[in-house]
């Protein structure tokens, strides 16, 4: 997983609030944009998951079709698309996860689509998008342990959508912190500051403990590859 390029200076300002008013006397709604560098970010990330979340679909419909399917990121007894699509804990809410990936990653790449267009949007709005990438990361790391503790296989395409969703609530959650959605006090505000000037350490570090734990888990396995 890389990071996106620094958020340059000017993404605060192109996130600024925008009236739009038809009368410029009178109190409009306050609309929130973004910069580029995190509006593409969001298009493309969104793009990405959509796209695992599109093959995971297919190979769950296939399976669904013919139980003896073999899916083709079947690798080996670690790398095992078809090991975790039959699990309970790939239809959490009833029907197929994917599902609720073409969803959100859909969304996700219309509203960076939006912001390259020059969109911007109310506070709630980003509030949304937030509880949303929360909710993402959250269920992300349920996952992240369901496979590792669980069900005892790794999907690559899932890990796709695992270091897709990570850099999305933090990249989203910074946005957000220093557009002023979330608003923070002065003393937080030079903390956010700094966050933002190393915005690339905290997506990193995330991924090597989820590398790590990967490595713990499979040892005995991937020593028998040396």
């Amino acid at each position: 997983m890389t990071a996106p390029t620094a958020l340059p200076s000017s993404a605060s300002s192109a996130g600024s609030s925008r009236s739009t008013s038809p009368d410029p006397a009178a109190p409009g709604p306050v609309l929130i944009g973004a910069g580029r560098v995190y509006s593409w970010f969001l298009f493309l990330a969104g793009l990405i998951g959509l796209a695992a979340s599109a093959v995971l679909t297919f190979d769950k419909l296939r399976i669904l079709e013919d139980p003896s399917y073999i899916p083709s990121c079947n690798i080996n007894p670690v790398i095992s698309c078809g090991s975790v699509m039959r699990t309970e804990q790939a239809e959490v809410f009833g029907f197929p996860n994917p599902l609720l990936g073409l969803a959100a990653f859909g969304a996700l790449a219309a509203i960076g689509a939006g912001l390259l267009a020059g969109a911007a949007y109310r506070r709630w709005f980003w509030l949304g998008l937030q509880v949303g990438t929360v909710f993402g990361v959250g269920f992300t790391h349920w996952l992240i342990d369901q496979a590792l503790y669980e069900i005892g296989a790794l999907c690559p395409y899932c890990m796709v959508v695992w270091a897709t969703v990570v850099p999305l609530f933090w990249y989203t959650t910074l946005h957000n912190l220093r557009s002023g959605v979330i608003p923070v006090g002065p003393r937080a505000a030079v903390v956010v500051r700094e966050a933002a000037r190393y915005h690339w350490a905290l997506p990193v570090l995330w991924a090597a403990v989820i590398a790590l734990l990967i490595l713990n888990r499979f040892w005995s396995y991937w020593s028998t590859l040396l």
